[in-house]
């Protein structure tokens, strides 16, 4: 009877191990496809661009152009939603003179594809390329990352010079928070998309910022200090109060990533 009992325990474990690694990006991705063109939402100047990337999806991207003198945001948004749900932000930062970039990327929004992390990164990469196309030069381009994209924001970061780097709610790798939240599985070995922001960052030249809600029960502020003490000078880290996950929708944390903004631009 004991033999049956641990047969059946194992069986049961290798069944829900199979179903996690086969079903994982369900639960690390949370896309929403409404498509809605930034009109609908009420902002003006900003033009909707379909742009094909190196393997041969299509990606959507909102582009307002800066005021003159001034930078451009290129923003990297969360696992959850699409842009169309940041229409707020895009006005926020756009209301700042900022030239402005959204990315959609592929397996969100109107962008084709099938969403993983080599495919974001080579969507990241074509919006880099997009604006420099435009003759926006590096040292006028700022990362803005926001959960998830914080990953993102600091590969491109790595691999492309920009001016500056803000990162709203980041972790080490994604792997070491589903490690911590699945203890029971093997995640290590079998999580396909890691986004190992720890591997990327000492190569990260340009001033950085960091703010994380200290009452963020998604991603723990304890990621966030400790990428944080891995990334080079010059660097900022600035801890939220009472600040949960939703913090990244914060006005004041968009205040300051502004004023960081300017002040390592100018």
């Amino acid at each position: 009877m004991l033999k049956f009992v641990i047969l059946l325990s194992v069986l049961a474990y290798v069944a829900i191990a199979g179903f996690m690694y086969l079903q994982q990006r369900s639960f690390q991705y949370h896309p929403a496809h409404k498509g809605t063109p930034p009109q609908a939402l009420g902002l003006s100047g900003v033009t909707e661009e379909r742009v094909k990337t190196p393997d041969g999806e299509t990606i959507v991207l909102w582009y307002a152009p800066a005021q003159p003198g001034q930078p451009t945001v290129l923003f990297f948004h969360g696992n959850g939603g699409e842009i169309a749900d940041r229409s707020e932000r895009f006005a926020f930062l756009q209301a700042q003179g900022f030239g402005v970039l959204f990315l959609s990327y592929r397996g969100y929004g109107a962008s084709t594809g099938a969403i993983s992390e080599q495919g974001i990164i080579t969507d990241a990469l074509t919006a880099y390329e997009f604006l420099i196309a435009k003759g926006v030069s590096p040292r006028q381009i700022m990362l803005l990352g926001e959960s998830l994209g914080t990953g993102v924001a600091v590969q491109v970061a790595a691999r492309k010079p920009v001016a500056a780097v803000a990162l709203e709610a980041p972790y080490t790798a994604t792997v070491d928070i589903a490690a911590e939240t699945y203890w029971w599985l093997p995640v290590r070995l079998l999580m396909k998309d890691q986004f190992r922001s720890r591997d990327y960052i000492g190569k990260v030249k340009a001033p950085l910022l960091i703010q994380h809600g200290d009452a963020d029960t998604i991603v723990p502020v304890a990621q966030g200090r400790a990428l944080f003490a891995m990334a080079n000078e010059p660097k900022q880290l600035v801890i939220v109060p009472g600040g949960t996950h939703d913090a990244v929708f914060d006005r004041g944390v968009w205040e300051r990533e502004a004023a960081f903004l300017l002040g390592t631009i100018r």
